[in-house]
């Protein structure tokens, strides 16, 4: 038995103006440098009672990279990293799911440059509301933590000091509202 409200039973749709898909990796050993999608489309099925027969797909556009410095998206957008001019789309498909005390973890194959590779991301519920316009509306974070070089992803450049400039290390940071769908 989960500890969800019966009401999160359904098909839910992300609201994109509402809902962030970025992500954020440590720049030069010393700081932390974030960005994110700005076109992007996923949902859900969720189970409350079952949330193990629950599952999620998103799509992103990965030539909508933003992180506040074109140069940089520019480089994000080319071959050295996800090559967005051949391969358009970053995609996440769970192949399952389990329950982890308030939390659930999706197990899916995450899609970077035509590589898939399975990545775990924990889902943490922010509860459920209706707003002004009738619609039922549901908040989720979900987290990840991804080795880069898995997706084949290693261009990078050493450090005077000692170090490399990008981590290999990425965190996925999904901050989710969703808008339930009526019953068919």
């Amino acid at each position: 038995m989960s500890n969800f409200p019966a009401d999160l039973t359904g098909t839910w749709e992300i609201d994109t103006v509402h809902s962030t898909v970025g992500f954020a990796v440590k720049h030069a050993v010393v700081a932390t440098t974030r960005g994110r999608f700005t076109e992007f489309a996923g949902g859900a099925t969720i189970d409350a009672v079952a949330p193990e027969k629950s599952t999620a797909w998103l799509d992103i556009d990965a030539s909508s990279v933003n992180t506040g410095n074109e140069t940089r998206d520019n480089h994000l957008r080319s071959a050295d990293f996800w090559d967005a001019e051949n391969t358009k789309s970053i995609t996440f498909r769970t192949t399952g799911a389990r329950a982890e005390g308030d939390a659930v973890v999706t197990t899916g194959d995450l899609t970077i440059a035509g590589k898939a590779h399975p990545v775990d991301i924990k889902w943490e519920f922010g509860g459920i509301a209706t707003d002004p316009f009738g619609v039922t509306k549901a908040g989720f974070e979900g987290t990840a933590a991804i080795n880069r070089k898995d997706w084949g992803i290693t261009w990078n450049a050493p450090l005077e000091g000692g170090g490399f400039l990008i981590s290999d290390t990425v965190k996925l940071v999904l901050e989710i509202e969703a808008g339930k769908k009526a019953d068919a």
